[in-house]
């Protein structure tokens, strides 16, 4: 029985779980949520008590949430592909240390500004909450800029899951308005384009706008949660 992730929409982080899961290629099915209506799902509740994505129903029917998790599952299921590290090794605790940088601080700062998104346009806290988002999210890209300046890969010498989690977010500076990435933080514009331009992330923007996509990995399809009762009760 394969691994069914649950990713939300629109543009949640869950995108970077569907990008190492294409990097991964090994078999995986999907479960779409719309995270503006909030599914009133008893067997999502199952899956994620809180309602979030991304969520991980796992082969034996165990759910696991949260990013962080859900990419060291991924990341060990074959480390001949290079999406994560032995955890004894010294890379491993490099991308710790990102994947916790990337889940909390970056993750986290733009959290204002996804609080004004649901405002009237005149709400008088609308550019105060604005402001906040950009100031703390400005200091997540200039470590994020320095992070890559000299490396083609935010850890080790090729792409980890640390690079998947990072190109889901990152477009969050501009889908909100706060940044103009290419003329403020240049090469982390390229480093992004370059990601962008990755199969495994052109099938993820496609999956996530309901269009066709081809994927390069081990993708079976969609699943309905009302399909996965009995896999649950298991």
């Amino acid at each position: 029985m394969e691994p069914v992730l649950f990713y939300g929409v629109p543009h949640g982080c869950s995108f970077g779980s569907i990008v190492a899961l294409e990097w991964l290629g090994q078999p995986y099915r999907l479960g779409r949520i719309d995270m503006l209506s909030k599914p009133d799902s008893a067997v999502f509740a199952k899956i994620s008590p809180l309602g979030a994505t991304p969520a991980l129903l796992l082969e034996d029917g165990e759910p696991l949430t949260e990013s962080l998790a859900i990419m060291y599952n991924l990341a060990k299921r074959d480390f001949a592909r290079g999406l994560g590290f032995s955890q004894e090794t010294r890379e491993f605790d490099r991308l710790n240390s990102v994947l916790s940088f990337l889940h909390t601080d970056f993750h986290s700062a733009f959290a204002p500004a996804w609080h004004a998104f649901k405002l009237d346009e005149g709400a008088p806290e609308r550019e105060v909450l604005r402001a906040t988002a950009r100031d703390s999210a400005a200091r997540c890209y200039a470590r994020l800029q320095e992070m890559v300046d000299g490396r083609d890969w935010l850890v080790g010498d090729a792409r980890t899951v640390a690079d998947a989690y990072f190109v889901g977010i990152a477009r969050w500076g501009e889908d909100l308005g706060l940044f103009d990435l290419e003329k403020e933080y240049p090469r982390l514009h390229a480093y992004r384009q370059k990601l962008e331009a990755d199969p495994g992330v052109i099938f993820a923007h496609a999956i996530e706008d309901g269009k066709p996509a081809k994927t390069s990995g081990g993708f079976l399809g969609h699943v309905e949660l009302d399909a996965l009762t009995p896999r649950l009760a298991a």
